[in-house]
């Protein structure tokens, strides 16, 4: 237990966490960071294969990078960015659509996206199914992109949320791996790490927070964790904080989990290809064929698929993918997959999915959520974001504005900042 009396407490270790706690400490304010996992990163991190190469099972990909702050930082500490155009940009192998039929499919795409912004605009809330065309036989791999984009079927999902995400449509990657680089960004922050917080007691003067290594006394805390977390009330606020706990539940994770399988004979392919091995459901995988130029496969599962095979557990996710695979490339090819590593987010204990969505009249609650408690408690992650929810920038973002505004209640002077340091 390094400190249990400081100024601020950032509990959770993720994205939010680690900006937050990086900007505190850049202000000289004296903080904690607690993080129940025995790693800092939350739901970005990075494992490595036999041959060194860094597996993203978390977020992986710098979204909106020309914007994205995690781009400055990873080059300001020497990381690798990888620029090649992301797979979904790239026409899929003929095995899985011609080149007509991928024609037809990115018009479906752009025509559900335009119906999508024009009813979002007209003000009432719905599903994002209820936008698509009855008569559209793609829309069941339109509903399957829906699960790998927000984690549920378009039926669950605010089709005004989606109309609020911005993106700027540049996409890059980390080849070092996006777990690292914010791992990487916390490494100097104070934190206290394998150290779940069970309750934050705000009814007398000062804060108590209440984890597994005892109570530490604070003035301001930053909350962090994700919005299942707080729905979930695996944190007891005192006095209660129920309109959080309803805007959360209107806010939960989806399920999104990433296979990566080692591939015999890659070169046949090439670099970052892409394939569907269904096109007419929804229960279907993604698969990224030699990411980075490597000899693997990254299988992307989303939505009630995931939900199921998460059931399970990791070898319904290889078993499902040698299937899908097999179906679409002969049955030789199953003899060149081996599994490397998947991770269950959904069953991740403090996760409890992979990014947040927003149930169909709830898109305003990321807004509530965000919202500071008596300039005590404050909220940041992915899930309060208005525009940037399901990413790490997101999470960056949300970190440092909920620290600017614990500088701001204590009236510190706020002296110039590199937010690449």
């Amino acid at each position: 237990m390094p400190e249990n009396d400081v100024e601020v407490v950032v509990v959770g270790g993720g994205a939010a966490g680690v900006a937050a706690a990086k900007r505190l400490t850049e202000a000289s304010i004296r903080c904690l960071l607690v993080e129940a996992r025995p790693r800092l990163g939350g739901r970005a991190w990075t494992v490595h294969d036999r041959n060194g190469h860094g597996l993203d099972l978390g977020c992986g990909w710098l979204h909106s990078a020309d914007r994205n702050p995690w781009t400055g930082v990873a080059q300001q500490q020497g990381f690798t960015i990888e620029k090649t155009p992301p797979p979904w940009m790239n026409r899929p192998l003929g095995a899985s659509l011609s080149r007509a039929e991928h024609s037809a499919f990115r018009q479906a795409i752009d025509q559900f996206y335009t119906r999508l912004e024009e009813a979002a605009q007209r003000g009432t809330d719905a599903t994002a199914s209820s936008v698509l065309d009855p008569a559209n036989r793609w829309n069941p791999l339109l509903d399957a992109m829906g699960t790998y984009i927000s984690g549920a079927e378009l039926e669950r999902v605010s089709l005004k949320d989606i109309d609020n995400y911005h993106s700027t449509d540049i996409n890059w990657r980390v080849v070092e791996g996006y777990g690292t680089l914010i791992a990487a960004y916390g490494a100097n922050v104070p934190a206290m790490l394998d150290c779940p917080v069970s309750g934050v007691d705000h009814s007398g003067k000062r804060l108590r927070i209440q984890t597994s290594k005892g109570a530490i006394t604070a003035d301001q805390v930053i909350v962090t964790v994700p919005s299942t977390i707080v729905a979930a009330e695996r944190i007891q606020f005192t006095p209660a904080l129920p309109d959080k706990v309803e805007a959360a539940n209107g806010l939960p994770l989806g399920h999104d989990d990433k296979l990566f399988m080692s591939l015999d004979g890659a070169e046949e392919f090439p670099t970052s290809a892409r394939l569907f091995a269904h096109t007419n459901r929804t229960a279907t995988a993604g698969y990224h064929i030699r990411p980075f130029g490597w000899p693997m496969i990254e299988a992307y599962f989303g939505g009630a698929c995931a939900a199921e095979l998460e059931n399970g557990g990791e070898a319904a996710f290889f078993d499902f993918a040698v299937a899908e695979l097999v179906g679409v490339m002969g049955s030789e090819f199953a003899k060149r997959l081996k599994p490397i590593r998947v991770h269950c987010w959904g069953r991740d204990p403090f996760a409890l999915g992979a990014y947040s969505f927003a149930r169909p009249g709830y898109a305003d609650r990321r807004a509530l959520l965000a919202e500071p408690v008596d300039d005590r408690l404050f909220f940041a992650g992915e899930a309060c974001s208005l525009h940037d929810f399901s990413t790490a920038h997101g999470g960056y973002l949300t970190g440092v504005a909920a620290a600017e505004s614990v500088i701001a209640a204590r009236g510190r002077p706020r002296p110039t900042r590199n937010i690449f340091r």
